[in-house]
């Protein structure tokens, strides 16, 4: 089978590092989808639509390409969170969230341009978060490191010292569900593992 060319349609490094790590070296091409034209209240269906709209923003700029669009939000007490607007927000969502569990929704959608199919799934997580002080809270904000976040916390950061445990796959926290995507590639036939010798990708373009 011919190996398309693996295609992130989002400037997250986290993710960006999470495919290299697993070996595969995607062509960065973020997507300028307003994501304020969605308004879903159900969390599975709002990544879900987001993770797919991202990707067939980009979709025209490809040829043989596999694009992989993905979009994560954290729900709190049923409440659902996106990136926090301001430093107050991330404090205010902070205070809510110690010593509370949280549930992390990642969309994934992936095109496979060749074969004319796409496929959408959502991963799940339940997140168990420490009881941090005010200081920490205080602290951790200061960093900037939550306000880029859409769970206002990197687990693979600084925010990894307020987690105390996961219910589910941790790379779905971080952005993007390593185990969720091999099942995602070999449903279009592909073995993960068949993109490790594409080489080194790149950005191809940038958008908002």
């Amino acid at each position: 089978m011919n190996i398309p060319k693996f295609v992130l349609a989002s400037a997250s490094p986290a993710r960006r590092k999470l495919l290299q790590n697993a070996g595969i070296e995607p062509v960065v091409c973020q997507s300028d989808f307003d994501e304020s034209q969605i308004d879903l209240t159900n969390p599975i269906n709002l990544v879900e639509t987001l993770a797919l709209s991202k990707a067939q923003t980009v979709r025209d700029k490809f040829t043989n390409a596999l694009i992989l669009g993905c979009d994560s939000v954290l729900s709190i007490q049923g409440e659902i969170h996106g990136k926090p607007a301001n430093p107050e927000d991330a404090i205010a969502r902070w205070q809510k969230m110690r010593g509370n569990v949280g549930i992390l929704y990642t969309g994934h959608a992936l095109i496979d341009i060749s074969q004319d199919q796409t496929i959408v799934k959502c991963g799940i997580t339940k997140v168990y978060f420490a009881n941090a002080s005010d200081r920490a809270i205080a602290a951790y904000v200061a960093t900037g490191e939550p306000l880029n976040c859409a769970g206002c916390f990197a687990i693979e950061g600084r925010g990894g010292l307020f987690v105390e445990k996961l219910e589910g796959c941790h790379t779905n926290v971080i952005g993007l569900s390593l185990p969720l995507l091999y099942l995602m590639l070999d449903e279009l036939g592909y073995n993960a593992i068949d993109f490790w010798s594409q080489g080194s990708g790149g950005v191809e373009e940038s958008g908002e």
